[in-house]
């Protein structure tokens, strides 16, 4: 399968990224994904603009200075976090381990309604999986940035908020 990415310059990316048949491993080893991310940070400009980490798997929206980069960014933040964190790896001949799948979801915003509806799904997302019973209680997340910055109130969400972000399909 020939897969094509699009780059849009000086657009945002959406991404998820899964661990290998969803394991709970991120929350239990959140420090060295902390600092997965600041080594990509050394080697690629980058903002992360809103981001979410559960169990297994991670939103995030980034804007990087060169937009064709965020492939290698995603790819140095799951080489570090495998070769430094404590879990066993193991790799077959498709260059597979047992802590990522393989590819990735992405999507480029397209304009300012499309980046707040991904703003919104990341922020309600350990709602939806059933961790919290409220956005503003999910530690792992950048909502609490967003409630200090206006974007939000403290106890944002409700019917409306949660039913368009309920059809919205990013996993």
């Amino acid at each position: 399968m020939n897969y094509k990415r699009t780059f849009i310059q000086n657009s945002a990316v959406f991404i998820t990224i899964v661990t290998y048949k969803r394991r709970n491993i991120l929350i239990d080893n959140i420090s060295t994904l902390r600092q997965s991310f600041q080594y990509a940070k050394t080697k690629y400009k980058f903002d992360i603009v809103a981001i979410v980490v559960l169990p297994n798997h991670i939103h995030l929206i980034i804007k990087p200075e060169t937009i064709t980069d965020y492939p290698k960014i995603i790819g140095q933040i799951k080489k570090y976090f495998t070769k430094t964190s404590k879990l066993t790896y193991t790799s077959n001949k498709k260059r597979e381990s047992n802590i990522w799948q393989r590819r990735y979801w992405e999507h480029s915003i397209i304009d300012e309604k499309d980046l707040n509806r991904h703003i919104d799904y990341i922020h309600y997302n350990p709602v939806k999986h059933k961790l919290v019973m409220a956005p503003k209680d999910w530690r792992f997340s950048s909502f609490r940035k967003f409630v200090k910055e206006g974007y939000y109130g403290a106890n944002w969400y409700n019917t409306g908020d949660k039913n368009n972000i309920m059809n919205m399909e990013l996993e």
